[in-house]
C-alpha cells in the first residue's frame, strides 16, 4: 500500500500540472469567472476519474501520454458537477474539499457560470485530441461520445435529477440503483471506456473494462453513502449526514451499514474478477478498487 500511495502522489501531481495548463489562466478576462473555475478544479480532490482514464489505457497496453486531454476533461466535468451540486437549489452545501464551496466565495451566479464553462471547456479539450495529443479522429469521436453519454441526461445529470426527485420518498432498490449507476457510475464508466479506447482496446478488453467500471462505480457510491453516515467531516472535506438530512436514497438507509459494507466488498471482488485476464499493467486499476473499499473501514 505504501508503494501505491507514493505512485498515487506522483500521478496526482502529474494530473494537477495537466489541469493547470489546460484551464484558462486567472488573468484571462473575465478574470472572476476563470478564477472561479480554477478555484474548484485545482488544488484538491483524489483525481480518481483521471487516474481511471490512465489506468485503463495502461491496462490495455496503450501510451498513457495520449490520455492527458481526456484526464483533464473528466476532472473538469467532475468539478462542474460538484459546483452545481453544492448550490442552495441542489444540496445546499457550504464546504467542498475542505474549503468554502464555489458559490460561497464567488456568489451563485458566477458559480453556475463557472460550472457551465468547465463543462464546455472539457469538450473543447477533447476536440484538441488529434492535434495536441496525436489521437486519431476516429478514436476522438468515440471518446467524445463516451463522455457526452456519461455526463448527460441519460448519465450523470439524469442520476442527479432522480436523486433530487426521489428525496424523502420511501427507500426503493430500483431507484437507488438507478441513481448510483448514473449519478456517479456513468462518469467512471466514461473515464474507463475512454481510457481503454485511447489505449487501443479490442472488443473483449473493452467489455472487461466496462464490467470493471460498473462494479467500481457501485462500490464507490456505496462507500460514499457509508462515509456520509459515519465519516469525519474534517477528513472528508465536506459535511457529513447531509444525505440523511435531505432524505436522500442511500444504501445504508435501505440495507443498513453492515450489509452495505458487504455489498461494497462484493463489488470490489467483481472488479478484480473483471481484470483477471489482464497483466500487471492493470495494477493501478486493481489498487484503486481496493482503495475504494478501504475508505469505509
Amino acid at each position: 500500500m505504501k508503494d501505491f500511495l507514493q505512485e498515487w502522489a506522483s500521478v496526482l501531481s502529474e494530473i494537477e500540472q495537466i489541469l493547470e495548463q489546460v484551464l484558462p489562466s486567472a488573468d484571462t478576462y473575465p478574470q472572476v469567472l476563470h478564477k472561479a473555475m480554477r478555484y474548484s478544479t485545482l488544488g484538491g480532490g483524489k483525481r480518481l476519474r483521471a487516474m481511471l482514464v490512465m489506468g485503463a489505457c495502461a491496462a490495455v497496453g496503450g501510451d498513457v501520454r495520449q490520455t492527458a486531454g481526456l484526464a483533464a476533461a473528466v476532472e473538469m466535468i467532475h468539478a462542474y458537477s460538484l459546483i452545481h451540486d453544492d448550490l442552495p437549489c441542489m444540496d445546499d452545501d457550504d464546504f467542498r474539499r475542505g474549503k468554502p464551496s464555489n458559490h460561497i466565495v464567488y456568489g451563485e451566479a458566477i458559480a453556475v457560470l463557472a460550472g457551465d464553462a468547465l463543462l464546455t471547456e472539457a469538450f473543447a479539450e477533447l476536440a484538441r485530441l488529434p492535434e495536441k495529443y496525436g489521437v486519431s479522429p476516429e478514436v476522438t469521436v468515440r471518446v467524445v461520445g463516451e463522455l457526452a453519454s456519461g455526463a448527460g441526461s441519460r448519465g450523470m445529470v439524469g442520476g442527479q435529477a432522480v436523486d433530487i426527485l426521489s428525496a424523502d420518498g420511501a427507500p426503493d432498490e430500483e431507484t437507488l440503483r438507478y441513481i448510483h449507476s448514473h449519478k456517479t457510475g456513468s462518469l467512471f464508466r466514461a473515464a474507463l471506456r475512454g481510457g481503454a479506447l485511447l489505449g487501443g482496446a479490442n472488443q473483449e478488453e473493452l467489455e472487461m473494462i466496462t464490467r470493471y467500471a460498473e462494479y467500481f462505480g457501485l462500490a464507490f457510491q456505496i462507500t460514499d453513502d457509508i462515509l456520509d453516515e459515519v465519516g469525519d467531516a474534517e477528513q472528508l472535506g465536506k459535511p457529513t449526514r447531509s444525505d440523511q438530512r435531505s432524505g436522500k436514497q442511500t444504501y445504508p438507509r435501505l440495507y443498513g451499514l453492515e450489509q452495505s459494507r458487504q455489498m461494497a466488498e462484493e463489488c470490489v471482488e467483481h472488479c478484480l474478477g473483471a481484470l483477471e485476464r489482464f497483466s500487471e499493467r492493470a495494477r493501478l486499476l486493481r489498487e484503486l478498487a481496493v482503495f475504494v473499499l478501504q475508505r469505509s473501514h
